[in-house]
């Protein structure tokens, strides 16, 4: 069987991808379209989402664009009116919304930088996820975007650190509330990913010995296929070169 003959595993199941206009959160979107999953994508920059739409049409799915600010409450709100206008119901939720900052010790990070990087990493999955909660059904599945900066600590990287370390606490949280309702939640622990981020976290990082985002993109998608009996905590998947 050829790939464009082969089965949408996802077909008319309904997907939430924040910060989806570029990096892990793009590949996501391609990945899940291939599936023949429909789409909500959403991330500030309006232009961005509008030419993933077109982009994501070729591939004959369902792709919804909204811009929302995942720190602010109201915006998130306007989003699931959207969302449950269009489609009534949420399957999958990828949390993958996150920014950082230049390397600075902790004595030298303004708050003004430290509060964006811990309003949109960990108060943004909180809200967004509080907002998908009553249109997720038993079988959904919420994917939130740590990085293995969760459980690690790099140095210059206060915020960063604690955002991720928070929001896999809230990542651990949730899985235990919503196993009953039958919800996986599944933590991702990218290693070093060739995305934008690192413009600023480390302009000369050696990109060639990263992970390409379309790698972690399928280790997600795999994750979300696996029959919805099978517990899955967790994703780590890092480079194989170096130390990164």
């Amino acid at each position: 069987m050829t790939p464009a003959s082969s089965p949408k595993r996802l077909h008319h199941q309904v997907a939430l991808i924040t910060g989806a206009t570029r990096g892990i959160g793009l590949a996501i979107a391609h990945a899940l379209a291939a599936e023949g999953c429909n789409l909500v994508l959403t991330g500030r920059d309006n232009a961005a989402l509008k030419k993933i739409s077109r982009e994501l049409a070729r591939k004959k799915t369902c792709v919804l664009t909204h811009a929302c600010d995942v720190r602010d409450p109201h915006s998130v709100d306007d989003l699931f009116r959207t969302i449950r206008r269009e489609f009534r119901h949420l399957d999958i939720l990828i949390n993958n919304a996150g920014i950082t900052h230049p390397n600075l010790p902790v004595e030298k990070l303004p708050f003004p930088v430290w509060k964006d990087v811990i309003e949109t990493n960990l108060n943004g999955m909180f809200l967004v996820t509080q907002a998908a909660l009553p249109i997720m059904k038993r079988g959904g599945t919420i994917v939130n975007n740590l990085s293995v900066a969760a459980n690690r600590v790099f140095v210059g990287q206060a915020s960063y650190n604690a955002s991720k370390h928070g929001a896999l606490g809230l990542t651990n949280t949730l899985r235990e509330e919503l196993r009953p309702r039958g919800i996986r939640v599944i933590g991702l622990l990218a290693g070093a990913t060739d995305t934008d981020i690192w413009t600023t976290l480390w302009p000369q990082a050696p990109r060639r010995k990263m992970m390409a985002p379309e790698t972690v993109a399928q280790a997600v998608v795999q994750a979300i296929l696996l029959p919805a009996n099978t517990t899955v905590e967790s994703v780590e998947i890092r480079p194989s070169v170096g130390t990164l």
